[in-house]
């Protein structure tokens, strides 16, 4: 029988890797693996459909599960994880010697629902008494003029949210004091380009990440793989086969990572980097599934609920396929 032809669209990744060359291989599965940037996959999957499995932020692929049937079923894969405190700037001249300044301020945000702002927020509220709805929100595009929310959102009245004015770009706003701060999966071009009026609100961002780790035991989940619902039903077993084969990618890349014979990267003290990161976070620290990352996951799923773009509380377990979270044992 002739394997079943599917098509990844996913980010160039060291964990994902030997999937995109062919070195592992799902069981049953001839794998089109496309490399592509992560707006555009989301784009592309949420619109359109257009993949069989995709890389997807995991606050939108919760709020497709307010479809009925949900057009998608995850796997507990998690091709991005990143701490988001040197995610928030703000304008130099805004009065933000602190997180806790922030309240009452005016956010921007490139979209609401974007899975890094929905961690930053629920950690701002958490742990530094800025209640998501204790700000003022501007949405729109940072570096372009004119972008929209992928997925529908229906936010309560509690949520003060704006569009940016047409033709501004949240970047060029931020840089201008047009709005104090702005919480973004990308660096904003004026940071990049070093411009004074634009800095981090936290200045030591792996101080802080450290304490909050350290406080928390969360390493923020940013995306999942998921599977169009049409090939999950029509073929129960690629879940299983797809998620046995990212893990055996996972642990090819570990491995690679620790390689000193060559820097896989260019990262001049890339080694005690990455036995500091096991030391701190553990020897799987970029874990899957959901028994290790379920007080990452539930958090997260609070957070989603309580800024409004959930309209119930979901549980880890709720998410993901079935045939994913266990597995055979001899």
């Amino acid at each position: 029988m002739a394997p079943l032809h599917l098509t990844f669209a996913c980010g160039d990744y060291d964990r994902t890797r030997a999937l995109a060359e062919g070195t592992v291989r799902a069981d049953g599965i001839d794998l089109t693996y496309l490399r592509l940037p992560v707006e555009e996959t989301f784009f592309r999957m949420l619109r359109h459909r257009e993949f069989e499995v995709a890389e997807m932020s995991l606050s939108s692929y919760v709020l497709s599960l307010r479809a009925d049937p949900a057009p998608f079923v995850a796997l507990p894969v998690f091709t991005s994880r990143m701490f988001r405190h040197s995610s928030l700037y703000c304008h130099a001249d805004a009065g933000i010697a602190s997180p806790e300044d922030l309240r009452g301020k005016t956010v921007g945000t490139p979209e609401y629902q974007l899975t890094a702002c929905v961690w930053m927020r629920g950690v701002l509220g958490d742990r530094h008494g800025v209640p998501f709805d204790s700000v003022r929100h501007v949405t729109g595009g940072q570096e372009t003029a004119g972008r929209i929310e992928k997925a529908r959102v229906d936010l309560p009245e509690t949520v003060r949210i704006s569009a940016a004015p047409e033709g501004r770009t949240l970047s060029a706003m931020l840089a201008e004091g047009e709005i104090d701060a702005l919480v973004t999966p990308r660096v904003p071009s004026p940071f990049a380009a070093g411009d004074p009026r634009v800095r981090r609100v936290f200045p030591d961002v792996v101080a802080a990440e450290k304490e909050y780790y350290a406080a928390t035991g969360i390493f923020p989940v940013m995306h999942v793989v998921v599977i169009r619902r049409d090939v999950y039903e029509r073929h129960p077993w690629v879940a299983q086969s797809l998620y046995k084969a990212l893990l055996t990618a996972k642990g090819q890349a570990y491995a690679n990572l620790y390689d000193t014979s060559a820097l896989r990267f260019m990262l001049p003290w890339l080694t005690p980097q990455l036995e500091e990161a096991r030391a701190l976070l553990g020897e799987d620290y970029w874990s899957y599934g959901v028994a290790g990352n379920h007080t990452t996951l539930a958090t997260f799923l609070r957070y989603h609920h309580e800024q409004g773009l959930s309209d119930r509380l979901w549980s880890p377990e709720e998410l993901f396929a079935p045939e994913s979270l266990e597995s055979a044992v001899i």
